[in-house]
């Protein structure tokens, strides 16, 4: 334990975001087995013992372990029935541990279907969360403006390569476009993801707030989706990136000057300043990159227990370079990544943080109100100012009960 470490039980009362949350690694795992029965997938186990033992563990050797329980959850949210339900349980989860504010993100075209278009994807996710949304805002604290209610945006995640083997959507693609570069086949997919998004914000009234590129970054560069980020970035499309998880400097440089992200997801390699190949002072440009991001206040949406599960050499919360972001003062939002996939929540999260490395009040205040400042958040501006007032409003009334002091270094029992 360190000077700076709070109690569980504030931790879990303080209001939170999850502007990083996938919802095919954020399942309840008593309803993926169900689902995987009720549809016939096979699983591995189908008990939550044996899926925690052989595929949902505590560590994985790397990235691609991690990955491997995703052929699973994507492989039951096949039909609207499984995507509303899911997007409920999350919704409720997020509630019940206190995250009042989620961005949910997801490929929508891994669960197209001949039986399941892209609108069907995005009404059955909408239509979870909203009843979530409702019940948690027909409760008495709420109604009576004591607590804040939950909002919630989706983000539509296009991806960085993909192959036949990623469904009948990308199956498809690959078919019609023979004698393409694979580079241009997946930024042609992601503009088709990006104008169709757009489409179904404004025609249908869904809350799709942003738009995100995911999947393998080593060797697939953001370049390759320049025209799906500037059609998103015309239509008011708020913007994300997965950069920094696999790749260096270098990749978070691009997804910012090239893909004008407001976001980036993950940013774990922010300062490996040697794996910098196109600058003669390698020091210089992670210092220059660094303090960009800060003085502009982009935000890394940064997901601890994620990266030490996927990064051997991250094999301890001290050895994140989240401690070195609050140190260079940037705009940091703790997040859950997977929910099911990394056994975490929010309240995890902060915990597991605050318990290893030195947070001030004033530092775990930021950490947690920057994901509610920097959300996408679907309503308008004046609406989104309100909301995040009646946020701090509460943070703070629930931090003088616990006895934080902003300004200084206070322990928590």
């Amino acid at each position: 334990m360190t000077d700076a470490s709070y109690a569980r039980e504030l931790l879990a009362a303080l209001p939170k975001s999850d502007l990083h949350c996938h919802l095919d690694g954020s399942l309840r795992l008593g309803t993926l087995i169900e689902l995987a029965q009720d549809r016939g997938v096979h699983l591995p186990s189908y008990t939550e013992e044996g899926l925690r033992e052989l595929v949902f563990k505590p560590q994985y050797r790397d990235l691609p372990d991690y990955l491997h329980g995703f052929m699973y959850t994507c492989g039951v949210l096949t039909d609207e029935e499984a995507l509303e339900r899911v997007s409920y349980e999350l919704a409720r989860d997020c509630i019940a541990e206190g995250t009042l504010y989620l961005e949910v993100r997801f490929a929508p075209q891994l669960h197209v279907r001949p039986n399941l278009s892209m609108d069907q994807v995005f009404i059955a996710i909408d239509k979870g969360l909203d009843r979530a949304r409702a019940e948690h805002e027909a409760t008495p604290d709420v109604k009576a403006g004591k607590v804040p209610p939950f909002r919630y945006g989706l983000i539509a995640c296009a991806m960085r390569m993909f192959t036949k083997g990623f469904g009948p959507y990308f199956a498809d693609i690959l078919r019609v476009l023979p004698g393409f570069e694979a580079k241009e086949v997946y930024g042609i997919a992601s503009l088709s993801l990006a104008q169709q998004v757009v489409d179904i914000r404004d025609r249908l009234g869904i809350p799709v707030v942003g738009f995100d590129l995911a999947g393998a970054e080593a060797g697939h560069p953001a370049s390759d989706h320049k025209a799906a980020y500037r059609y998103a970035h015309q239509n008011f499309l708020k913007k994300t990136v997965h950069a920094g998880e696999a790749y260096g400097p270098e990749s978070i440089f691009q997804a910012i000057t090239k893909l004008n992200a407001d976001r980036i997801g993950h940013g774990t390699r922010l300062f490996h300043a040697e794996e910098v190949n196109k600058h003669e002072d390698p020091g210089r440009y992670v210092k220059q990159l660094t303090e960009y991001i800060a003085d502009r206040r982009i935000v890394l949406e940064v997901c601890v227990t994620s990266n030490m599960q996927t990064m051997p050499q991250l094999r301890r919360v001290e050895d994140h370079p989240l401690a070195r972001m609050l140190q260079e003062r940037l705009s940091v939002s703790v997040c859950t990544d997977n929910r099911l996939v990394s056994g975490t929540t929010c309240t995890d999260e902060l915990a597991k943080i605050t318990s290893a490395i030195p947070v001030s009040p004033s530092e775990l205040r930021n950490m947690v109100l920057h994901g509610f400042k920097r959300s996408f958040f679907a309503g308008s501006y004046l609406e989104k100012r309100a909301y995040v007032r009646q946020v701090i409003d509460y943070y703070d009334q629930i931090a003088a009960t616990h006895g934080i002091i902003r300004s200084g270094r206070q322990t928590v029992s």
